[in-house]
């Protein structure tokens, strides 16, 4: 599976994501401006020794991302409070591209108009948000469950 931050702010959150992408195979795309330089304490403190383990990749924008891509994106599931459907109503596949945007100010609407399904994760009615590394985990651990966790088991 491949999980997309789009301009992610918070170095923090990345390196809890590159962690979480080396402990699951996910594939992690960055989608610049970044928030924050690569070399940043926090973010490496947050993804510890995990940098290495991780696949990962920059593109300079969503356009060179979905360039790059064109050939491999099968479906672009974007995460937004604005959304439609519920992530755990969804049926996921392992060629999925899981999306999410900044944590100050979410996924631009011209970017959730390019995405195939527009999910969200359950809240109380008065929250704003949840925590970008939460949400990533959330998502990331019902698709790969009904992936029967691939080259997870042992």
């Amino acid at each position: 599976m491949r999980i997309v931050l789009y301009q992610p702010e918070i170095p923090q959150n990345t390196g809890n994501i590159i962690r979480l992408c080396a402990n699951t195979g996910a594939q992690l795309s960055l989608i610049e401006p970044l928030g924050f330089n690569m070399d940043e304490k926090s973010l490496r403190r947050a993804g510890l020794d995990y940098h290495a383990q991780a696949r990962w990749q920059r593109y300079v924008d969503w356009t060179a991302f979905r360039a790059s891509n064109q050939k491999t994106l099968r479906r672009v599931i974007g995460f937004s409070t604005k959304g439609q459907g519920y992530y755990h109503e969804h049926v996921f596949s392992f060629e999925d591209v899981l999306l999410f945007g900044p944590e100050t100010r979410g996924l631009p609407d011209e970017i959730m108009a390019d995405c195939d399904v527009l999910l969200r994760v359950p809240m109380r009615s008065y929250s704003r948000s949840l925590n970008l590394s939460n949400t990533v985990a959330i998502v990331l651990y019902e698709a790969l469950r009904q992936q029967a966790f691939p080259n997870m088991l042992s």
